[in-house]
């Protein structure tokens, strides 16, 4: 899924607030500090509240977990929604809340790493607060196939048991598209044909509408949703939750979490009904993780290469796109998220060695992981 880059974009129409939140602090985007209890006890009476997070920042996961503990204290009917997993994972995501599953086979089961990119660390302190609280856990996503044909093909291509009986999104707000043509457009690899950011809109409105219609439907069941997922997604109610009001959902709130190091001019008025203050830094963030740099799918023969970024390990071994990695350190790789096992357990300094099937032509290529530098 595309990474938004809204921190960096402002829309100049916005009025900002005066003064960011400290850390620890709730406040409205227009300033106003907000008590704790009377906000979560607002919040307590909505169907829908939704979590927005940086995908990398594990301080944003973390402020996750303890929002969804004050939430739970007063409504204990609560139902957890994940991007992170497409549908498919439900029954591994069962398992594990009902404690049958140790966190190695729940991530095997689930294919975590074959579906969300992010390391699944930051998202255990939840996932085992759901296990110990028995909070209900829903995988809201699809995976990236059905995702590429609802952006390609359209939604009536597919059936609507292939799409869940996802109905087809509305169109963007005008604010919303002023917002994904700034971020499409700082992306390096953006065409300037109008038809290529259609489909760039077209493929953001599904992730939208999917995530939405998990939404919707598990708060036909009376339970408070809460849902964890980008940003982007939350930010100024035009993504999930102007997907949700045409579901019916017209009262859904949006929290965010906001780094005491981000600009206070970009807390502008309606990004979300409260932000939390963090405190910034790389001290409250694990190490950087171990990236071979490239973009893939499963294959029938291994694990295909569709994409390289630039000045990567996989660059600089010599990865080219189409080339399909059969093996990795000897393992034989049946899905992505064996490749990604092994990448995340490489060491700085270390070669891993790849089998590579490239014009139907096997090839050894060693990937080396350089030592980071201070």
């Amino acid at each position: 899924m595309f990474v938004f880059l809204t921190m960096a974009i402002a829309l100049a129409s916005a009025p900002a607030t005066a003064s960011c939140p400290a850390p620890g602090q709730w406040i409205t985007p227009e300033g106003a500090e907000r008590g704790v209890d009377e906000l979560f006890s607002e919040l307590a009476d909505s169907k829908v509240v939704l979590l927005g997070e940086q995908h990398a920042r594990w301080e944003h996961q973390r402020w996750q977990l303890h929002t969804l503990a004050g939430l739970h204290a007063r409504r204990p009917d609560m139902v957890i929604a994940l991007e992170m997993l497409p549908r498919q994972a439900q029954p591994a995501l069962n398992a594990w809340v009902a404690g049958e599953l140790d966190e190695a086979t729940f991530l095997k089961r689930s294919d975590w790493r074959g579906s969300w990119g992010h390391d699944y660390e930051a998202y255990m302190p939840i996932l085992h607060f759901a296990r110990m609280h028995r909070v209900p856990v829903l995988a809201v996503n699809i995976d990236r196939a059905l995702h590429s044909r609802l952006t390609v093909e359209g939604w009536d291509a597919v059936s609507e048991g292939q799409r869940y009986r996802i109905t087809a999104p509305v169109p963007a707000p005008d604010a919303y598209r002023a917002r994904l043509r700034a971020v499409y457009a700082a992306h390096p690899s953006a065409s300037h044909a109008d038809h290529h950011f259609e489909r760039f809109i077209a493929g953001q409105l599904v992730w939208d509408r999917v995530l939405a219609a998990g939404l919707a439907e598990a708060a036909s069941d009376g339970a408070l949703v809460v849902g964890l997922m980008g940003r982007g997604h939350v930010e100024y109610g035009h993504g999930v939750p102007h997907q949700l009001a045409d579901l019916g959902i017209t009262d859904s709130r949006m929290l965010l979490p906001w780094d005491a190091n981000e600009d206070c001019r970009t807390l502008q008025e309606g990004v979300a009904h409260a932000v939390f203050g963090i405190a910034a830094g790389e001290q409250h963030e694990p190490p950087r993780p171990t990236l071979l740099g490239v973009f893939i799918e499963a294959s029938e023969a291994g694990v295909l290469v569709l994409d390289i970024a630039s000045d990567s390990v996989a660059e600089r071994a010599g990865l080219e796109s189409g080339d399909v990695i059969t093996h990795a350190a000897g393992q034989r790789l049946r899905e992505t998220g064996d490749l990604v096992s092994l990448v995340r357990r490489q060491m700085p300094g270390t070669v891993l060695p790849l089998t590579v099937l490239r014009d139907e032509r096997e090839t050894e290529i060693l990937a080396r992981f350089p030592v980071h530098s201070d």
